[in-house]
């Protein structure tokens, strides 16, 4: 992205380096991290700044959501005690937790001063936080010198190229909140060859269809009549419907009202496969069913279609990318962003709060 500079582009020999890091990730009820993928990402740029002698290097992230208070659960000590078996020198400080002070999500100029304080130089290697306007994204660049680290450099640039795709393209949303994504469905619905949802956004575009939705998650500002009327954003044709512990298939006509919509169905499974293995280009963000409760089938049977195809792929979003990891793929072909939001963000927008605080750091 032109004025995006690289770390490649200076010197950090005898320097202090501050890197912003997102080791925000997942752990379970033994406080053990199920999954290190974020901080596999950085550990590129945390051994570039090492080969070219940075004096030290101070990480910084955030983890969870403490509103500004510190709990125990969300201290870094696990993720320090795993990045020293990922990299071996001695030079880095993983500092704690930048959400334990509240200034962090307020972009305070003191907080700004005083995280800048602790280097010479700043990279940005939090790509999957890049969309949030914090202190430590957007503030410190306004007093160090600035630079993307590797991996961000890897996000936008193939996030970017997803916009101008080869044909023909596909395109798979899932997630929730119509209104929200409604900007970025009308500039893929100009770029891609069919755009398909999943999840809440297909049960809102069903629902203005005329097709009933039962019990199920939907928006509260219903689907513009054009955009419901565009033949290439499509709807599953058959479903995965749930009422209490009881799930059944049947047809999208045929959801009754107390049942909720939880998947996409075996026919629209089959259907979608087909459409990615034709596919030259899909882009894929947000599983087709809710995920989290157990309704995973369709998505990993997509997933599975997508290794087993031969096309050029962009992958966000944390179940899809979960769905995927199941599958050994060509990491060349497949792209797996670290950010959904922001990824999400960055395609509709153009830019982030983080690419345009790099942009005008000081130099």
């Amino acid at each position: 992205m032109q004025g995006l500079k690289s770390v490649r582009d200076t010197d950090v020999q005898g320097k202090r380096v501050l890197v912003r890091v997102d080791f925000n990730v997942p752990f379970n009820e033994a406080l053990e991290i199920v999954d290190d993928s974020r901080i596999r990402s950085a550990i590129p740029t945390l051994n570039y700044l090492h080969e070219k002698g940075a004096a030290k290097i101070i990480l910084l992230t955030h983890v969870g959501r403490p509103e500004g208070k510190e709990i125990d659960a969300l201290k870094i000590a696990p993720i320090a005690k795993h990045l020293q078996s990922l990299v071996s020198f001695p030079e880095i400080e993983l500092r704690e937790n930048l959400r334990f002070d509240p200034r962090e999500e307020k972009n305070d100029g003191v907080f700004a001063k005083e995280l800048a304080a602790l280097g010479d130089v700043y990279v940005n290697e939090a790509f999957s936080a890049s969309h949030r306007a914090d202190t430590s994204i957007v503030g410190i660049p306004k007093l160090l010198p600035s630079y993307a680290g590797l991996r961000f450099e890897e996000e936008v640039e193939h996030i970017s190229a997803a916009l101008t795709p080869p044909q023909p393209a596909l395109a798979i949303v899932g997630g929730a909140k119509f209104e929200t994504k409604q900007p970025l469905l009308e500039k893929l619905l100009s770029q891609y060859s069919e755009v398909l949802l999943g999840g809440a956004l297909a049960n809102d575009l069903l629902k203005a269809r005329g097709l009933p939705v039962g019990a199920s998650l939907i928006s509260a500002e219903g689907v513009p009549a054009g955009l419901a009327q565009n033949t290439k954003l499509g709807t599953p044709v058959d479903v995965v419907v749930a009422l209490g512990s009881a799930a059944r298939a049947t047809n999208t006509g045929d959801v009754r009202q107390a049942e909720r919509i939880v998947d996409i169905g075996d026919r629209t499974t089959l259907a979608w496969s087909k459409k990615i293995n034709n596919a030259s280009f899909v882009l894929w963000n947000g599983p087709t069913g809710i995920y989290e409760q157990g309704f995973t089938k369709a998505t990993q049977v997509l997933a599975q279609a997508l290794v087993q195809s031969s096309c050029k792929a962009l992958i966000g979003g944390g179940d899809t990318a979960a769905a995927l990891s199941n599958f050994s793929f060509d990491p060349s072909r497949i792209f797996v962003s670290t950010g959904g939001g922001a990824m999400l963000q960055l395609l509709a927008d153009g830019t982030l709060p983080g690419i345009e605080a790099l942009k005008g750091s000081a130099v």
